[in-house]
């Protein structure tokens, strides 16, 4: 009889570990010192740093930082440690059965009303790690109930409209399914209905993946690791 090995189980994507509180570099979860002393640090160079906004906008323009513009509303704190600008590298599952790597900048935004705007931009990287070419994009909005109900509104560049629906895990991660996913005559023909992680690993990146139904069972589409660059 072989032994159970969960204590010792290393999650198999950025998501997993975010929701776990780990990744294989880092099995052990961070004390809260540790952890907001490593936020301390890292703030260092994002802390000054925002999206860019026209100066001239007769009304509140949208932040990615906590400290700058409008305050954060009272509604949206269990969505508080997404704020920010993230950027970095992930894998994607092609329809074909291929795999490529890409980059990612993902954008959680707020003007001061009980939503968050979102916004990812992916290009293709090569066996070298550089640029290779566009890739898709995602815009939407994400709000929350008083019960921690989340709705998180999403479009895609490829011809995709979703509603997800959802709730924190924890403090540092929320679990999203899809309750509609709508396709457009020329969008892809293959997208099945969707689940998605997203949390803050020990190392404070922001982990995620999105699986799909496929042949009845979901399966890891695409899952990246992204480091903050603003907020």
């Amino acid at each position: 009889m072989s032994e159970n090995n969960d204590s010792q189980h290393v999650p198999d994507t950025p998501g997993d570990a975010a929701a776990s509180g780990s990744t294989p570099e880092q099995p052990a979860t961070r004390s809260g010192s540790d952890a907001v002393n490593l936020a301390a640090e890292q703030s260092k160079n994002t802390a000054g740093r925002n999206i860019p906004a026209l100066d001239d906008l007769p009304i509140e323009a949208d932040t990615a930082n906590l400290r700058l513009g409008p305050n954060l509303h009272d509604g949206l704190l269990a969505l508080l440690p997404l704020v920010g600008v993230w950027r970095g590298e992930g894998q994607a599952d092609t329809a074909e059965g291929g795999e490529y790597n890409f980059g990612q900048q993902i954008t959680f935004a707020h003007d001061g009303e009980n939503y968050l705007t979102y916004e990812s931009r992916i290009w293709k990287v090569d066996e070298e790690g550089k640029p290779s070419g566009l890739d898709q994009r995602e815009s939407g909005f994400v709000r929350i109930d008083l019960k921690d109900n989340i709705e998180f509104i999403c479009t895609h560049s490829t011809g995709v409209v979703e509603i997800f629906y959802g709730k924190p895990v924890n403090e540092r991660a929320w679990e999203l399914e899809a309750a509609s996913t709508m396709v457009t005559e020329t969008g892809p023909t293959t997208l099945g209905p969707g689940k998605r992680l997203y949390g803050l690993m020990p190392n404070n990146h922001l982990g995620w993946v999105d699986e799909r139904v496929v042949e009845g069972q979901l399966h890891p589409r695409m899952s990246a690791e992204l480091t903050r660059v603003v907020g």
